[in-house]
């Protein structure tokens, strides 16, 4: 499996759509209402095939650069995902989206994800400015952003629609220059 490891229980890997569709599927079919209130593409997730289809995509999309999907796997399990949506060469940009298990929850791994992966964009893509995008009443995935050390740009009114309707959505960003100066070796 081609991972990036972050510690002995904690790894970022590549999806493999035939090995990951199974557990990755569990998940979000035992979890959907808690994923699908934030993300609403996981109530119109109904198969496994439907997943590995999805992983396969991703993995085309990674050949062409266009953006990257990866597991977080805790203690040899998969447990979520992260993802660069999309790099945006015009403005040397990249957004992060991400899901994680209930039950892995509050032990700082989305945390040390999103910090892996500011790693990758800003050293291995290139990009200047990574973007997380949150709806204003996810405060899990606000927090991250924030503890990330990411500065909050401000709020689009209305600027996501969930599956209950439109919400306002906050943008975090980080720059190249922020990250640089956050993890300067003294």
């Amino acid at each position: 499996m081609l991972s990036y490891v972050i510690d002995d229980d904690f790894k970022l890997a590549l999806p493999r759509p035939r090995l990951d569709s199974a557990p990755l599927f569990a998940i979000i079919d035992q979890e959907r209402d808690d994923i699908g209130r934030f993300l609403p593409w996981a109530n119109g997730l109904k198969t496994e095939a439907e997943e590995a289809t999805f992983l396969r995509s991703v993995n085309d999309h990674f050949g062409r650069e266009e953006s990257m999907n990866l597991v977080l796997w805790y203690r040899d399990e998969p447990v979520g995902m992260i993802s660069f949506n999309h790099f945006r060469p015009s403005d040397e940009s990249g957004d992060i989206g991400y899901w994680l298990k209930q039950a892995v929850r509050g032990h700082g791994l989305m945390h040390r994800a999103v910090k892996a992966m500011c790693q990758i964009g800003f050293e291995e893509y290139g990009v200047n400015k990574v973007i997380i995008r949150a709806a204003v009443d996810n405060a899990p995935s606000n927090a991250v952003a924030k503890k990330a050390g990411f500065h909050h740009d401000g709020t689009h009114r209305a600027g996501e629609k969930l599956a209950d309707g439109f919400h306002d959505e906050n943008e975090y960003s980080l720059l190249r220059s922020e990250w640089l100066q956050m993890n300067r070796k003294i």
